[in-house]
């Protein structure tokens, strides 16, 4: 049986109504550089490794218009793409479909995310900024699904992604591709669409540092910070010009899925910390005024 290891999230693809504020909003808030412009439809941005992490597409209406995970060289494309189609998913290899990245396999899951799965993307011509928030890199998405049992199965047994949490019986299932506690959340809900997007900070006076950018952009924080319960990195989330809800984390458990369990620290409570179900979103049991859970933009009432 053909598996490869997809190693890392790299980039997310959104549809946006507002390009130039959202192309304001992750360059200079964010910190992110400008790597592409085009046809002036499509904007590329980079956090100064990859070519992009961030792509901005003009849309009639705010959407995630896919993902992007980097696969390992151990299988080629071809092969890869041959072993999916035996697992029942159709895929398409698309060459030069962006900049940066001449080959991918384009494919949904179940949810209807468009996925794209690339071995090789080239390197960013910019350092990483000294200004705006500037992030360490993209972390993790998590994302309202309609088949929530399909979807987590398939990047399970398909994908290979491993089972770390849950929270509330299956309401949010938590998935890592590599040592991160999670590299997607699949929240359970009537409707697909993007719930938040997450970017790792350096540590705690970064994520300070990155609330006080936030006050001068005008830009409120909703929730946090605070130290989750699953993951148990300590968070913080705003709104982007768009609407989309973002996360700006440090401190994310670390898995060795060898050992199922997560590495030590002193504020798990209990030792060795494994997968798990929980209650609450709070470690610290703090509640804020914006609840992640039940926000009207995200959840169907």
């Amino acid at each position: 049986m053909l598996k490869d290891k997809i190693f890392r999230l790299v980039y997310v693809n959104f549809g946006t109504s507002k390009l130039d504020e959202m192309t304001e909003y992750y360059n200079k808030t964010m910190g992110y550089s400008l790597a592409e412009i085009e046809d002036s439809t499509k904007k590329y941005l980079s956090n100064g490794f990859d070519h992009h992490n961030i792509i901005l597409t003009h849309s009639n209406k705010s959407e995630v218009l896919g993902y992007g995970y980097q696969l390992s060289h151990k299988h080629s494309l071809d092969q890869y793409s041959e072993y999916l189609t035996s697992k029942g998913f159709s895929n398409t290899i698309k060459r030069n479909l962006m900049p940066g990245i001449s080959e991918l396999i384009e494919l949904v899951d179940p949810s209807g995310n468009v996925i794209h799965l690339f071995q090789t993307i080239e390197k960013s011509n910019s350092k990483y900024a000294t200004d705006g928030i500037a992030p360490y890199k993209l972390g993790h998405v998590a994302f309202m699904s309609n088949a929530p049992k399909e979807t987590i199965a398939f990047y399970q047994d398909v994908l290979e992604f491993s089972y770390t949490d849950t929270i509330a019986d299956g309401f949010a299932n938590f998935l890592t591709c590599n040592y991160e506690h999670h590299v997607i959340n699949v929240v359970s809900a009537e409707e697909t669409k993007l719930h938040h997007i997450a970017f790792q900070l350096k540590d705690a006076s970064h994520q300070y540092n990155s609330s006080d950018i936030l006050a001068r952009a005008n830009i409120p924080v909703l929730w946090g910070p605070s130290r989750h319960t699953a993951g148990h990195n300590i968070a913080s989330y705003h709104k982007d010009p768009d609407g989309n809800i973002v996360e700006l984390y440090t401190d994310m458990d670390v898995f060795l899925p060898e050992l199922q369990i997560f590495e030590p620290r002193p504020w798990h409570e209990e030792i060795p910390l494994k997968p798990r179900n929980w209650e609450s979103l709070s470690a610290w049991g703090t509640e804020f005024a914006f609840d992640l859970a039940k926000d009207e933009t995200l959840i169907n009432s």
